[in-house]
């Protein structure tokens, strides 16, 4: 099982996409469903959870992988 996706507001502005305990970003957005989308599939295709943060950083939605 791969690291868990958070997808994170930066704090300059727009999306990022981070490995769990990452301390830089795999990719970042402007908008935040493209970098949901992104998060979604590496989540998939690693078999870990998807985490999305709201604009305040507290957990939004989290998508537990089977």
């Amino acid at each position: 099982m791969g690291k868990n996706q958070h997808v994170v507001p930066d704090k300059n502005g727009g999306w990022n996409v981070k490995g769990a305990g990452n301390s830089k970003a795999t990719k970042h957005f402007d908008t935040k469903q493209p970098a949901t989308d992104y998060a979604r599939k590496i989540s998939q295709n690693q078999g870990s959870e998807l985490i999305i943060h709201n604009k305040d950083c507290k957990c939004q939605y989290k998508n537990v992988q089977f």
